[in-house]
C-alpha cells in the first residue's frame, strides 16, 4: 500500500466510436497502456461510457432521464466486461464500483469506499468507477465523472490524475496544445472551448474546473489525448498533453475532504473585514456575515463567498441560517469554528 495513487479518467467520446458504440481498439490500448504502469501505482479507473454501450438495446431511444437509467442499466455489465476482457490478457483483474455523491457527502461512506479500494489495491486489483446512474438521485448527482474522478482523486490522496480527451491537450487560440499550466486561473480557465461532445456530458471547461480544485489540493493533473500512442504513460511522466502544476498543499485529509467531498448545501456573503479574518485562520462571526444566499442547518457544509459573489471558503456551519436573521442576532455569535473552515 505504499505505492502512489493514479486517478485515470476517460469519458464517453473517449472510449467510443462516432456512431456511439464501445471502441474496442481503445479499450484494448487503455489496458495495454495501464499494465505498463500498473506496477508503480494503485490505479483507480473512471469511465463513462455505460450509457452509450446500452442505449442500441432501447426502442426509440430518446435520452430521457428514465431512458439513459435504463441506458445505464443495460450498459454497465457490457463495458466491464470489455475492460475485463482486455485487462485479462496482463493478468490483471478488475472490479466494479459504481458510486454515488453520497458516497462522498457522507464522511463515513466516503471511510468506507476508501477502506473497500484498499483491499482491491492490497490483491492488485483495478477498480473501475462510474457513477450509479441507475438509482442516482437528480439533486444528488456528480455533474460528471470529471467530478467523479477528482472526489476519488481528492479523497484518496492520489498523487496524479488523469484526463484523457478527444483532443490533445489544452488547447491556445491559435489551436497549439498548451504544455503547461502553472496555475489555472481565469486566464487559464479562458482557454476551454466551450463546446461538450455530443456523447458525453462534460468538456475542457469542466476538466479544467475539476483540475484546479485537484491542483489546489495538491495533485498534479494531466489532460491527454487519449489518441495519442503510448498516451497514458507519457502523460504520467507528464511528456504529452498538458501538464498542470499541483499548488503547496498542507491540509490534513480531512479538511480535503472538506473542501471537495462534502455537499454544500447554503451560502453565505460577507464583509471585507470577515474576508481579512478568515484569511488569518479566524473564525466566521455573524456580524461579518452580510447575507444569506442559500438556507441552511446546523452541521452542513456552506459556501463562503466575498462582496462580488466569489467564494472564497467553505466551513461546516455552527448554526442554522435561522439565526442569522432579525435584528436581535448575536453580532459574536460563531458561525463556523476555524477548525471547520477551508479557504479555497
Amino acid at each position: 500500500m505504499n505505492k502512489p495513487i493514479l486517478v485515470i479518467k476517460f469519458g464517453t467520446a473517449s472510449i467510443t466510436q462516432p456512431n456511439g458504440e464501445l471502441d474496442e481498439n481503445v479499450i484494448s490500448a487503455i489496458a495495454a497502456q495501464v499494465a505498463a504502469v500498473h506496477h508503480d501505482y494503485n490505479v483507480v479507473l473512471v469511465s463513462s461510457g455505460a450509457v452509450a454501450a446500452g442505449k442500441k438495446h432501447l426502442k426509440a431511444y430518446n435520452g430521457t432521464i428514465s431512458e439513459r437509467k435504463a441506458a445505464a442499466a443495460i450498459g454497465n455489465p457490457v463495458l466491464l466486461n470489455r475492460y475485463s476482457h482486455y485487462f485479462a490478457q496482463y493478468g490483471i483483474p478488475i472490479a466494479q464500483s459504481l458510486c454515488e455523491r453520497t458516497h462522498f457527502s457522507n464522511r463515513n461512506q466516503f471511510l468506507q469506499l476508501k477502506k473497500t479500494y484498499e483491499e482491491l489495491w492490497a490483491s492488485g486489483i483495478i477498480p473501475i468507477a462510474n457513477e450509479n446512474d441507475v438509482v442516482s438521485d437528480l439533486e444528488l448527482k456528480f455533474s460528471d465523472n470529471d467530478e467523479l474522478a477528482t472526489l476519488i482523486a481528492v479523497g484518496f490522496g492520489a498523487s496524479l490524475l488523469l484526463f484523457s480527451t478527444s483532443v490533445a491537450g489544452v488547447l491556445d487560440k491559435d489551436g497549439k496544445i498548451v504544455p503547461q499550466i502553472d496555475v489555472i486561473d481565469e486566464a487559464a480557465l479562458g482557454l476551454a472551448d466551450k463546446k461538450k461532445s455530443s456523447l458525453g456530458l462534460g468538456g475542457m471547461v469542466s476538466k479544467l474546473t475539476f483540475a484546479r480544485l485537484a491542483t489546489r489540493m495538491g495533485i498534479k493533473v494531466v489532460i491527454f489525448g487519449i489518441s495519442t500512442p503510448d498516451g497514458i504513460p507519457l502523460a504520467v511522466a507528464g511528456k504529452t498533453g498538458t501538464l498542470c502544476l499541483p499548488q503547496p498543499c498542507s491540509m490534513p485529509a480531512r479538511k480535503k475532504w472538506l473542501a471537495s467531498g462534502s455537499l454544500v448545501t447554503g451560502r453565505v456573503l460577507v464583509d471585507a473585514g470577515a474576508q481579512q479574518a478568515l484569511l488569518k485562520r479566524h473564525s466566521l462571526l455573524a456580524v461579518g456575515v452580510t447575507a444569506v444566499q442559500e438556507k441552511f442547518e446546523r452541521g452542513e457544509v456552506v459556501e463562503i463567498a466575498d462582496e462580488n459573489g466569489q467564494v472564497i471558503a467553505v466551513g461546516r456551519a455552527k448554526v442554522s441560517s435561522d439565526m442569522l436573521s432579525g435584528p436581535d442576532r448575536a453580532k459574536k455569535l460563531e458561525v463556523a469554528h476555524a477548525d471547520e473552515i477551508v479557504l479555497l
